[in-house]
Parts: structure tokens; C-alpha cells; sequence
């Protein structure tokens, strides 16, 4: 019988899940918070670093065991794909919980949900397609090939603004080159997160294949970053948080994967369709409450289309529907962080005393009780050295600022210290073509935006981190290459001359 259900949790103490089975952690309780309301709900454990260890050996051991270790390619796609249709057949389920976790609106999280599924099966099919390559070496009598073989340990820290889908990025193509998690989910959103554990374990994953250790990052993500059975990091947070990751994990030359903060260019040309590019920008910054990190939180228009636009922006912002997430009818839920309404506040008063000017919302909608809503704002002649522009929010803020001519529009895009995605509307394919070659940024999106695909590979630049998530280029980040020589002519070799090409 399922334990994992918003109700079922409700005022309990969630387990970890180490080496296939739940367990009570003996680490202190942290308070988990429902963020439509203000109220605890739950809570969890900091994970002790005893514990942490007891997950790391299991996915060591798992990544012996012949169960795991030895199963064929497409029996790996297999199980994956057993994954997968659990995962769609509770989409519900894990879709209520991460938004009672973070208050994410709930059809928003079915679809991310199915998306997770959707992953699953598009891994499970790559599982059995990644092959190596034959090098036509220059020496005669000689077989040269690579093979691609499992990293090994992944560890795995991922953020709460979407838990199952970010989580998945990592877990998909990891599982399919045969690696072992250790996952810690953010001590804000960890239920949905142990529910897939649930799944892992009924799909019939061998034990400690998949591990989850709830806590702080200080205590518990600290603990696997620096731990030395851990292989690689997958982590997804704060350029703050990543910088500190890099480092910790650079002191044990162990790789890590960052996908860190963006303050992402939105342009809107004097020739685009202006319907589809304004929703487009509401979209790009007010889904999910701008708590993302491709959130498009400036906006570049035109200065000859700049009054009809912040008129329609403004129009738009005011009919958003601000209200409780499970309500079919709510178009923006709370934040998912008390912190967050504070921060968030901060950089609206900062916007008011940099001399922008707020043409909509900025202030808490009444009506909602204790929950932690921020209206939907929308910030008028916004120059790009103003904080507002400078920083990330991860909140529904939107700066509004005006540009010249392409020349300008490039310059003030690229005026950032982040990389990680850009969207230009306009009819003009020529200039979107030359958009695209000089933005700095990971993802280009022309003419449409926030519309990423697991196919299609997605990762940032400069201070939004590196290494790539989705499509095959993940299955590079979760795989290492062996090269293999074999001599074939039965010659024997001077034993103190390589043996080098002529």
C-alpha cells in the first residue's frame, strides 16, 4: 500500500531510502511547509554523515553487484521503461505532492510530471543504442576501439522548484549507462522525491541503485560532494552554491555538472507577431511564479513598439489569476519559500528607489490567508545596471528595458555575467539567425519561449554553470570512455621502443 500521499504524510516524519529499503534517520527534524498556506505539514531528518556513508557503500555496492553491474543494455532500457509507466501511472499522486512541497500550481506539475515519464522512456530507449568507435590507427596488425562504461557513483542535489523533473535530467540518463544515486532532494520539496524511490524500488531496480538522503546542503550535500565514493555531482541550484560545489569537488578531481542562475534576455523586435510575443514574456517569467531558472526576467523591446508592449504587459499581468495551487482555475501560486517572499519584496524596493517605475503589481494579494503569494510585477524603464537587471529574483518580477537597434540589443543581452538561455521574437530570420550566433547563452529560443525538450541538449554558460543535461549529450555526462588496444601480429615488441605510428 502506497505511504506516500499528501495525506497519508501529513504531520508524519519522512524516512531516507538507503540501499532499497526506508528507514528512520536519526539525524535532527527539519520542518517542512506548505507553502499556500504558511503551515507545517511534515517534516524530514538531516541526514547524519553515518548515513550519508551507509548510502554512498550501497551504491558502491550496487554497482557491483552482478544484478546491476552485469544485466545486458536492453534489459536496463527494460527496466527503465518499467519506471517509466509507474511514474505515468501515479502522475497524480507525485504531482500533489511536490505542490503541497512547494506550491508549484498542480496542472503545471502534472505536466512536468508526465514529462519525468516521458524521460524515462526516451533514456530506456537510448540504453541499448550507445555504442563505441573503431580508430583506423596507423600501425599494421592492430585493433584500436573505445567503449563508453558508467561513471559510477553520481551524487545528486537537486533544487525545489522541480524536484522529480530536474532530479530526472540526472537520473534517466544515469540509470541508462548503468550508474548507481545518491540523491538529495532539497530540504524544502523531499516527498515527491522519496515517493519515486517508492517506484525505483517496485520497477525492480536492485537495492542501492538508488539512494536518498534528505537534509541541509551544508550538512548532508556537503557530506556527499566531498565524499571519496562518490564520482561525479549533478547539481542544480544558486551560482553562489555551485562555485562552493566546484570547489569542494575539484579538492578530489571528481567532475561536476552545474546548472547554476540566469537573468535571461526576452526580446521582443519592432516586427514581431506582438499577440505571441507578449504572451510569450508573461509566460517566460510569470509560469511557475518566475521560480525558474530560464525565467526571462528582462525584457528588451524596441523602443518604437515599448508603450504599446508595457501597455499589453500591463493588461495581461493584471488578469493573472493569483491563487491557491490545486485550483484548476489558478494561474500563479505562492512562492515556494518564506525567504523568498522577502527577497523578492527586497528587489521591488529596489527596483522603486533605482528610479524604475512599477506599472503593475509589487505589492502581496489580499485574500489568501497566510500564504506566501507575491503579486505578479511588472517594472517599466529598467536600465541594465540597476539591480533589478543584475540579479536573479526567482520570483515574478519583470524588468522592462528599451533598446535602439540591433547593435544595442546584442550589447545590453550579452551585459551579464550569466549564460543559460535567451528568446528573440521577430519575423526576420536573418536577424534571429545573427541573434543566435552572438548571444552568449546555452539555449536560444526564437519565437517561442521556456520550451525545452529531453531531446534536445540544455546547459549554460559563464556563471550559469556547465555540462549538459537531456538528449545525448547526457549520456556523455554520465558515461566515461575507455580506449582499447589489441596486437594481433604475433610480433614481439623491443621492450624499450613505443611502439609509435610511421
Amino acid at each position: 500500500m502506497t505511504i506516500f500521499t499528501p495525506e497519508a504524510l501529513e504531520g508524519s516524519r519522512l524516512p531516507i531510502f538507503v540501499a532499497g529499503e526506508f528507514r528512520a534517520s536519526q539525524g535532527q527534524p527539519i520542518a517542512c511547509f506548505d507553502p499556500a498556506t504558511g503551515e507545517e505539514w511534515c517534516s524530514i531528518s538531516d541526514a547524519t554523515e553515518t548515513e550519508v556513508d551507509a548510502a554512498v557503500e550501497a551504491a558502491r555496492t550496487a554497482m557491483r553487484d552482478p544484478a546491476w553491474r552485469d544485466i545486458s543494455q536492453s534489459d536496463r532500457g527494460i527496466m527503465i521503461g518499467r519506471l517509466a509507466d509507474l511514474v505515468a501511472r501515479d502522475v497524480e499522486r507525485l504531482s500533489q505532492l511536490e505542490t503541497k512541497d512547494n506550491g508549484k500550481i498542480l496542472r503545471e506539475m502534472r505536466a512536468l510530471t508526465q514529462a519525468v515519464s516521458v524521460g524515462l522512456r526516451y533514456f530506456a530507449g537510448m540504453a541499448d543504442k550507445v555504442q563505441g568507435t573503431t580508430i583506423p590507427v596507423n600501425k599494421p596488425d592492430m585493433l584500436n576501439f573505445t567503449l563508453r562504461e558508467p561513471v559510477g557513483v553520481i551524487g545528486a542535489i537537486v533544487p525545489w522548484n522541480s524536484p522529480l523533473l530536474l532530479l530526472n535530467r540526472c537520473m534517466a540518463p544515469a540509470l541508462a549507462m548503468g550508474n548507481a544515486l545518491v540523491v538529495k532532494p532539497s530540504e524544502h520539496a523531499s516527498a515527491a522525491v522519496l515517493a519515486l524511490a517508492e517506484l525505483v524500488a517496485e520497477a525492480g531496480f536492485p537495492p542501492g541503485v538508488f539512494n536518498v538522503v534528505t537534509g541541509y546542503g551544508a550538512t548532508v550535500g556537503d557530506a556527499i560532494v566531498r565524499h571519496p565514493g562518490v564520482n561525479k555531482i549533478d547539481f542544480t541550484g544558486g551560482t553562489a552554491t555551485g562555485r562552493l560545489i566546484a570547489g569542494a569537488a575539484g579538492q578530489n578531481l571528481k567532475p561536476a555538472m552545474l546548472e547554476l542562475g540566469g537573468k535571461s534576455p526576452h526580446i521582443v523586435c519592432e516586427d514581431a507577431d506582438l499577440d505571441r510575443a507578449v504572451n510569450g514574456v508573461i509566460s517566460g517569467i510569470f509560469a511557475a511564479g518566475g521560480q525558474t531558472c530560464v525565467a526571462g526576467s528582462r525584457a528588451f523591446v524596441h523602443e518604437s513598439i515599448y508603450d504599446e508592449v508595457i501597455d499589453r504587459l500591463v493588461q495581461r499581468t493584471k488578469e493573472i489569476r493569483v491563487g491557491a495551487p490545486t485550483d484548476e482555475a489558478t494561474q500563479l501560486g505562492p512562492l515556494a519559500l518564506w525567504a523568498q517572499v522577502g527577497k523578492v519584496g527586497s528587489f521591488i524596493e529596489s527596483g522603486k528607489a533605482e528610479g524604475a517605475s512599477l506599472v503593475a503589481g509589487g505589492g502581496r494579494p489580499e485574500g489568501l490567508g497566510n500564504g506566501w503569494y507575491v503579486e505578479p510585477t511588472v517594472f517599466a524603464n529598467v536600465t541594465n545596471d540597476m539591480k533589478l537587471a543584475r540579479e536573479e529574483i526567482f520570483g515574478p518580477v519583470l524588468g522592462v528595458l528599451k533598446f535602439r537597434d540591433d547593435a544595442e540589443m546584442i550589447e545590453l543581452a550579452n551585459d551579464t555575467a550569466y549564460g543559460l538561455a535567451s528568446g528573440i521574437w521577430t519575423n526576420d530570420m536573418n536577424r534571429a539567425l545573427k541573434f543566435m550566433r552572438r548571444i552568449e547563452a546555452g539555449m536560444v529560443w526564437i519565437n517561442t519561449y521556456r520550451s525545452p525538450s529531453i531531446m534536445s541538449p540544455s546547459g549554460g554558460f559563464r556563471d550559469s554553470g556547465y555540462g549538459k543535461h537531456n538528449g545525448f549529450a547526457a549520456i556523455e555526462e554520465f558515461s566515461r570512455i575507455k580506449t582499447v588496444v589489441i596486437d594481433y601480429s604475433g610480433q614481439t615488441q623491443d621492450a624499450f621502443v613505443m611502439r609509435v605510428a610511421k
